[in-house]
């Protein structure tokens, strides 16, 4: 019998918390650039993000639990039978609608576009993740709109946000290319179409290493707009770019250590995330 503890940590990993903390905070960061004070509506726009995506992996896994047998990911609950396939899904249809609902109290337009992303995102784990590249292009998506979300929330999306959203589109268009390197035996299970599977892990690799790298190319833009001149955006990117650039550097040398490269890449948005705030302030 699962402890309480058991549970929570459980349902944190059905519901990839850690994933959904960062989106919610990643739209705080699109407010903080946006140069607009953090208000109730600052809340209201995490908890959207926080809940939508808790929600759209709570279906993914539903919809994966074979593949995810198949690639042995003991990382999901439900591969290690702490969660019933029934109560993922259940798990979705509570904390969906709350994103609808806090998207709704902030204004129409963050309503309209939280849940044409949260939508694109039943669709993804439904049927446009077999398309592979297409749904590769989803997920970075997904990474790219918090910051937009966040200017939208404060009726300000400014050129600076718009760079932003670009530099983690990039970056996360080449890590899910990246990681789907570890799951091709399973995506045979659901036909994924990935790269990885279509055309092999090398040439997945190498389009991976050039999302990145454009990632990196980008980074150095915001240096344009005087307020990021600064060691505070400077030194934190360059961390970020060289976290990335060694990811891409072990990709092309054919090493494939891929749940590293998962950790590594997540901490370099994490990082970059630290950035723009520095070079806001």
């Amino acid at each position: 019998m699962p402890t309480f503890l058991q549970y929570l940590k459980a349902y944190w990993q059905l519901f990839r918390l850690e994933h959904g903390l960062i989106y919610g905070f990643a739209t705080t960061v699109g407010i903080i650039v946006a140069g607009q004070p953090i208000d109730f509506r600052a809340f209201l726009a995490y908890t959207t993000a926080l809940f939508f995506q808790a929600s759209t992996f709570a279906l993914n896994d539903y919809f994966d639990y074979y593949v995810d047998l198949e690639n042995r990911r003991f990382d999901r609950p439900l591969v290690r039978g702490e969660i019933k396939r029934e109560q993922a899904f259940k798990s979705f249809l509570v904390t969906f609608p709350l994103g609808f609902i806090t998207s709704y109290m902030i204004s129409l337009q963050a309503f309209i576009f939280a849940s044409a992303i949260a939508l694109l995102g039943v669709a993804y784990d439904v049927k446009l993740k077999e398309l592979g590249f297409l749904g590769n292009v989803y997920i970075a998506l997904s990474m790219a709109a918090p910051f937009v979300f966040g200017g939208i929330v404060v009726n300000s999306v400014t050129p600076t946000v718009l760079v932003l959203a670009s530099i983690a589109f990039f970056c996360g268009l080449g890590r899910e290319i990246m990681k789907s390197i570890e799951d091709v035996a399973g995506d045979r299970i659901r036909n994924v179409r990935s790269i990885a599977r279509i055309y092999g892990v090398d040439f997945a690799a190498k389009v991976s290493t050039i999302f990145f790298i454009i990632s990196i190319v980008l980074s150095f833009t915001p240096l344009i707009f005087e307020e990021y001149r600064d060691p505070k955006y400077f030194f934190p990117v360059l961390l970020t770019d060289a976290i990335l650039f060694k990811v891409s550097i072990n990709l092309l040398k054919k090493k494939y250590y891929i749940k590293k490269f998962r950790i590594e890449t997540l901490l370099a948005v994490i990082v970059g995330l630290i950035a723009f705030i520095a070079g806001a302030f």
